[in-house]
């Protein structure tokens, strides 16, 4: 049976829908802060979790040219603890972490022999010293040798921190250092079973919980060459970025992660440390303090700058534009700044911590925006050290860098 000929309007109509149809898509495929579907190279650069080696080679050339600050720089990393040639590494089988490290079981060790292990690591690149590399890799190795699990309320905290300081130090050995690393594949493990299962699901906690886990993730993914968890992270982290940076662009309420069923004024204005006036800047965790706000903030630039090294540039993105922003809104109050009434009942809690190096590297040097209050900020406090938690040394690895 021959099908009936179709009617001019139901032609008319089918072919306006296809029109609205396509334009809707490419609406949505063009929103900035829309995640991609596929965010994973199609081959991952090494070593390429937050530090590239043209990165590295730029800090070593500026070491060794005894120029500032990057010698500063250098010179207190190699008096810090974590450079200590004499280190013992201090691995458990399970790292228990309550809240604020109450009870601590192995956490502090877990955290600090993380960021030995990235310290001697960077270390071993500028000096090419073998025993850094070699103290590097007994760090890893012991650790990779032995945990098994994190527990308590703030294991997956716990987990996207250290597991934020391990991929960065074994990208640069794996890839760099030519002396051989036998338990490679061991340390390997220990990530993709350990770590990665504990940050990958994210949380619904404050932001930089989430932040901080998938900035673990995505570092993890990179060292395992896994673009699935990649992908998935990444989805995770432009889902968060967004609701953790408030834009005036965003609307009269911020934006809200979908499974957090933020679905009234009050709940969000709740969530967001009880702050019911929202400007540009402004993140989910300013009114609780600085200090918690510095570690989303960190763990956005870490992520960005990571994505950037595999091929895709997010500074472009609106989360380039929410890092800006949070960036010198932070900074202004950091900076001496009076705080508003409007503005957490106009008291704030400082200490934002080391963490504008690699943001304000980007988003200023790179792309040449104006950063008064962040360049004023990040100048002071050069050259940066650690926070003793998953950020370390970006003075010397991302300070005025152009790689």
């Amino acid at each position: 049976m021959s099908s009936a000929p179709s009617h001019p309007r139901r032609r008319a109509r089918t072919a306006l829908f296809a029109l609205l149809t396509t334009a809707l898509v490419g609406t949505l495929v063009l929103r900035p802060d829309a995640a991609p579907a596929e965010a994973a190279p199609a081959t991952f650069a090494h070593p390429g979790v937050t530090v590239s080696r043209a990165q590295l080679d730029f800090a070593r050339s500026r070491v060794d040219a005894g120029a500032q600050p990057w010698k500063g720089a250098f010179d207190r990393m190699m008096a810090s603890k974590y450079a200590d040639p004499d280190r013992t590494p201090q691995p458990r089988a399970v790292v228990e972490c309550g809240s604020y490290s109450n009870p601590n079981h192995g956490c502090t060790d877990e955290r600090e022999d993380a960021i030995a292990a990235y310290t001697n690591a960077l270390a071993w690149y500028i000096t090419r010293d073998d025993r850094y590399a070699r103290k590097s890799i007994e760090l890893m190795d012991a650790w990779s040798a032995v945990i098994r699990d994190h527990t308590n309320s703030n294991a997956p905290l716990q987990t996207g921190w250290a597991g934020s300081s391990w991929p960065r130090a074994a990208e640069i050995i794996k890839h760099t250092y030519t002396g051989g690393w036998a338990n490679s594949g061991r340390f390997a493990t220990m990530l993709r079973d350990v770590y990665l299962p504990e940050v990958i699901n994210g949380s619904n906690s404050n932001g930089n919980w989430e932040l901080t886990m998938m900035e673990a993730a995505v570092g993890i993914s990179v060292f395992l060459e896994d673009r699935s968890s990649y992908d998935r992270a990444m989805a995770t982290f432009r889902t968060r970025t967004a609701a953790y940076v408030y834009l005036e662009s965003d609307g009269a309420l911020p934006k809200t992660v979908p499974s957090q069923n933020l679905n009234t004024r009050d709940k969000i204005v709740k969530y967001w440390q009880n702050q019911s006036t929202f400007v540009t800047g402004l993140t989910q965790e300013t009114c609780r303090d600085l200090t918690h706000t510095g570690y989303g903030i960190s763990s956005i630039s870490h992520i960005a700058e990571t994505s950037r090294i595999q091929g895709q540039d997010l500074y472009g993105t609106d989360v380039g534009e929410r890092l800006r922003h949070a960036l010198g809104f932070q900074a202004k109050y950091e900076q001496g700044t009076a705080v508003p009434g409007w503005l957490c009942g106009g008291s704030l809690h400082l200490g934002l911590g080391p963490v504008t190096e690699v943001g304000y590297n980007a988003l200023h040097n790179r792309l040449g925006h104006a950063m008064t209050n962040t360049q004023a900020l990040t100048e002071r406090t050069r050259p940066s050290g650690s926070n003793n938690l998953f950020v370390a040394w970006e003075t010397l690895t991302h300070g005025d860098n152009p790689a």
